[in-house]
């Protein structure tokens, strides 16, 4: 009799050890389980907020597609992948930087489709100059490619600018012989790739802490 009870107050701890260690690997599975499903509602959330970028960008790809349908039935212009094409041989001669007629009447067609566009969309207007990739000839003005870039960049800035759109709503950029839209292998390639584009670029918000700063000044 006292063996029994001996073999009971023995066997008792063990169960009470087995007891704790499955409310503790069951714990540990509840743990893993919400972290699992917190990853999951993270990547939804994240894949969510990419599915709407993607949508609102095409929404503007194609409100400023719709903008453009003039100039771009007549063939002034070209638009792809969001970024307005207009070749350089119409807005420049050959290492020139002085508008043309030709290209000036192309840009006051884009003038009313741009406000248009400007009016419904909060964002910015990047004029991007590119060349080909031949040196400047001997005398040119320009010291390289880049100088010519941005200065052409600069006058259609200018030029869209003194048509009526908002001076602070365009800028410009220059990529010179980087970024060809076409591989330079001959001299029609590389007349495709004397260019100048003008694609939307979101506005920058400021953030709270530059905009109590702005507050903050006299």
């Amino acid at each position: 009799m006292e063996q029994l009870d001996s073999s009971e107050q023995q066997s008792a701890p063990v169960w009470a050890i087995f007891s704790d260690l499955m409310a503790a690997l069951v714990g540990i599975l509840a743990l893993i389980l919400v972290w699992v499903i917190g990853i999951q509602l993270e990547l939804s959330q994240s894949l969510a907020e990419e599915i709407e970028k993607r949508e609102a960008e095409e929404q503007r790809r194609i409100a400023l597609e719709e903008a453009l349908e003039d100039p771009l039935t007549k063939g002034l212009v070209t638009f792809q992948d969001g970024r307005i094409g207009i070749s350089g041989n119409v807005l420049f001669q050959l290492n020139s930087d002085q508008l043309q007629a030709e290209g000036k009447s192309v840009l006051e067609s884009l003038i009313a489709p741009l406000q248009t566009y400007l009016e419904q969309h909060d964002e910015l207007l990047m004029v991007s100059g590119f060349t080909d990739d031949l040196p400047m000839h001997p005398g040119n003005r320009y010291q390289d490619n880049w100088g010519l870039s941005a200065q052409r960049a600069l006058t259609v800035t200018r030029s869209l600018t003194e048509l009526g759109l908002p001076n602070d709503r365009v800028f410009a950029a220059a990529f010179g012989p980087h970024h060809p839209a076409v591989p330079n292998v001959d001299a029609e390639s590389r007349a495709q790739n004397r260019r100048v584009e003008i694609s939307t670029v979101p506005r920058a918000t400021p953030s709270a802490e530059n905009a109590g700063a702005e507050g903050q000044r006299p």
